[in-house]
């Protein structure tokens, strides 16, 4: 975190629960007003469904013919849309309703239980909601509780919620059950472009990190007006995500029309991040999602963003530079700093990137 963030964030603001809590009704800072970014249709408009296919990790790594045809399904899904849905991806369904239970619980508890894990002014981890970095930002419907869990010396475990009890040590084992599909997808994405299955994982290097966010959005009076996450791409090499199970609310932006992604149970949504379009020379895309509000249900999901080390060097895998397909994008290191000024003022940090 720079400096400049620190002096650049204004005073924080109640949290969602707290705002709905007051009924003082819906404060003005959460209302969209329609401009070229947000179309003129209302944000709760229906929208179609996404045609994305789900893939059997388990098979993709292996030499049969049907790994070479999950191979082509996940080659033809993140060159589309950049979103696939894993399945079969070692965690039991018992483990997964798991994490939704103490998500649900933890955000369930008093106002002052959560405060002893609030945010700092100038730092992201921690709950509460993001920062406030001008004063006509329009806030997203969202509390959050992020949290940095890998490599193990980065935690800040006095963020860690003790209760609910399990949680703690819920989210450690999630940590290591998820490195385990983080460098299987590596590998994977690496196969389906015919590279050295190492390549990827290389580039994102052993210092990578892996912070997770706990999102709640509650029941909200304007689903038309107001926004859960404003449109981004992420910042990371992919994200990880655990959507709520019933509640849909996740779209993506594909040609300019925006597609609601399925409710598959027992999966885990994996969308590319920025890093990764640019390590495959622009082949797999980073898609701009957003999350639109419900009036009737609270909705919550667990993302992992996983960010290469600050220190790596993210640039086009040379085998993926060709005459036909020449360099797209610069080399760049310490991508996430700049994310997070770029995504407040609703401009895509991967431009600065581009040759």
């Amino acid at each position: 975190m720079t400096l400049i963030e620190k002096t650049m964030e204004k005073p924080k603001f109640k949290t969602v629960q707290e705002v709905i809590a007051s009924g003082e009704g819906l404060p003005e800072r959460y209302l969209h007003t329609p401009n070229e970014d947000i179309e003129s249709q209302p944000l709760d408009a229906p929208v179609p469904e996404m045609d994305i296919p789900a893939i059997d990790l388990s098979l993709l790594l292996t030499p049969s013919d049907n790994g070479r045809q999950e191979l082509r399904k996940l080659h033809s899904a993140l060159s589309t849309w950049g979103v696939v849905q894993v399945m079969n991806h070692g965690m039991t369904e018992e483990f997964l309703d798991k994490i939704y239970e103490l998500t649900k619980q933890f955000f369930a508890l008093p106002t002052e239980e959560k405060q002893k894990y609030a945010r700092e002014i100038g730092s992201i981890q921690g709950y509460g909601n993001d920062m406030i970095l001008s004063d006509d930002q329009v806030l997203d419907w969202i509390d959050r509780l992020y949290l940095t869990t890998y490599p193990q010396d980065q935690r800040k475990l006095h963020f860690w919620p003790q209760i609910p009890p399990g949680f703690r040590e819920t989210l450690h084992e999630y940590t290591m059950k998820q490195q385990v599909v983080i460098k299987q997808f590596f590998k994977a994405m690496a196969r389906s472009l015919e590279l050295d299955e190492n390549c990827f994982l290389d580039m994102y290097g052993e210092n990578a990190m892996m912070d997770t966010r706990f999102n709640l959005y509650p029941p909200c009076p304007r689903p038309d007006k107001v926004i859960g996450v404003k449109p981004h791409a992420d910042g990371s090499a992919f994200t990880l995500l655990l959507p709520d199970k019933d509640v849909e609310g996740l779209q993506f932006l594909k040609d300019g029309t925006w597609y609601k992604a399925p409710i598959v149970p027992d999966t885990i949504l994996i969308n590319v991040g920025d890093q990764i379009e640019i390590m495959s020379n622009g082949i797999y895309k980073s898609p701009v999602h957003r999350v639109v509000t419900n009036r009737e249900k609270e909705r919550m999901s667990v993302a992992t963003f996983c960010v290469p080390g600050a220190d790596q060097e993210i640039q086009p895998v040379e085998a993926l530079v060709t005459e036909t397909r020449p360099r797209l994008y610069k080399t760049v290191k310490k991508y996430v700093e700049l994310y997070f000024e770029y995504y407040q003022q609703g401009r895509r940090p991967i431009e600065a990137a581009l040759i």
